[in-house]
């Protein structure tokens, strides 16, 4: 055998090799390659949205948080200016009452005035009579006198 010939018998042998591999097995090899290529690039572009979406997400929840602090302090707010109000109403209608309690107890209070002061004058009209009477050591006729008893208690 000769070297040359062997040699070239190699070279267009492994020619066809060559040729077989572009043909038949690179090309799926490559369509594999690159499918798996388009994943991790697919998946690297998913994560980087999940990313993305989260800081929104985050973002949300921060901005929904603070709405929710802004109407909880809204309410409480409210509350204390309903409370107040309420106070206050309270406040006024005790003072009516009070004052209410307060006017009755002075129409009581000149009532019982006026009913002693009638009794005070009875009791001087009385009394003058009975002094009349042992002045005049005599009986008075109280229905004789009658009007003169009225008068003297309006005087009096």
């Amino acid at each position: 055998m000769n070297i040359n010939f062997t040699l070239i018998g190699q070279a267009i042998s492994f020619a066809i090799f060559v040729w077989f591999c572009m043909k038949f097995v690179w090309p799926p090899l490559i369509g594999a390659i690159n499918e798996r290529q388009r994943k991790i690039e697919d998946g690297l572009n998913a994560a980087e949205q999940a990313k993305a979406d989260l800081a929104s997400a985050e973002a949300q929840v921060e901005q929904e948080f603070a709405a929710a602090k802004a109407e909880a302090a809204s309410i409480i707010e409210r509350a204390n200016k309903t409370a107040n109000q309420m106070i206050e109403d309270a406040k006024a209608q005790a003072r009516l009452e009070g004052e209410r309690i307060i006017a009755q107890a002075h129409t009581t209070v000149e009532q019982e005035v006026a009913t002693s002061r009638e009794e005070l004058r009875s009791q001087v009209a009385q009394l003058a009579v009975l002094g009349a009477e042992k002045i005049l050591q005599g009986k008075v006729n109280e229905q004789e006198h009658a009007s003169m008893l009225q008068q003297l208690a309006a005087k009096l």
